[in-house]
């Protein structure tokens, strides 16, 4: 019988006990160029079949965020979003001291499954949510009606025809740690196939 893998109980007892901060809750400062960089670094680390790199990061600073919320606030008055669906929309700029769009860039592949670059997309979203409150910050996995719109990725943040918004990802300090939350009853969700 061969031996047990060896643990690394620190990483475990992080992922067992994660948790995202609310992007309302997070405060100055954010992380520097330099300190995102290695977040940024492992979230590329996710699993890409075919490494075909589908998706791609812009960093939206502070200093972009009053103009993503004016055009949150346009957008949702073309649309027709109620006044509470505008405010919630561009309030994740108002209050925004860094976010990381993840843009999942769909690629031409006789092998790859276009969902299954969707799939990676996501993993990136995770893992880089994961490094950020990893090194230190609070983090949060946004998206919300304007990441669907197609208008508004395009004029906002310049996507392409191929791009779609995977999430927003906001890093900064961490301010009020919120309680913790109901997670899934494993019982329920898991079944056991052993033939």
């Amino acid at each position: 019988m061969s031996a047990r893998p060896p643990r690394n109980e620190a990483a475990l007892e992080f992922l067992l006990s994660r948790r995202s901060r609310p992007a309302k809750t997070l405060i100055a400062p954010a992380p520097t160029r330099a300190e995102l960089l290695p977040i940024l670094t492992a979230a590329a680390r996710s699993p890409d079949h075919g490494k075909l790199e589908p998706w791609r990061f812009i960093v939206l600073e502070a200093g972009a965020m009053p103009r993503l919320a004016a055009l949150t606030e346009k957008r949702g008055k073309v649309l027709g979003k109620s006044a509470e669906d505008i405010t919630k929309g561009r309030s994740q700029f108002d209050q925004g001291h860094l976010a990381v769009a993840v843009v999942e860039v769909q690629k031409p592949s006789e092998k790859i499954p276009a969902i299954e670059q969707s799939y990676s997309a996501g993993a990136v979203c995770l893992a880089l949510l994961n490094a950020a409150l990893a090194s230190g910050w609070g983090a949060n996995w946004l998206s919300g009606w304007i990441a669907h719109d197609r208008e508004f990725c395009s004029s906002a943040l310049g996507l392409a025809p191929n791009e779609r918004l995977a999430g927003l990802i906001h890093i900064a300090t961490e301010g009020p740690k919120p309680p913790e939350r109901p997670r899934p009853d494993l019982d329920a969700l898991t079944d056991w196939v052993s033939e």
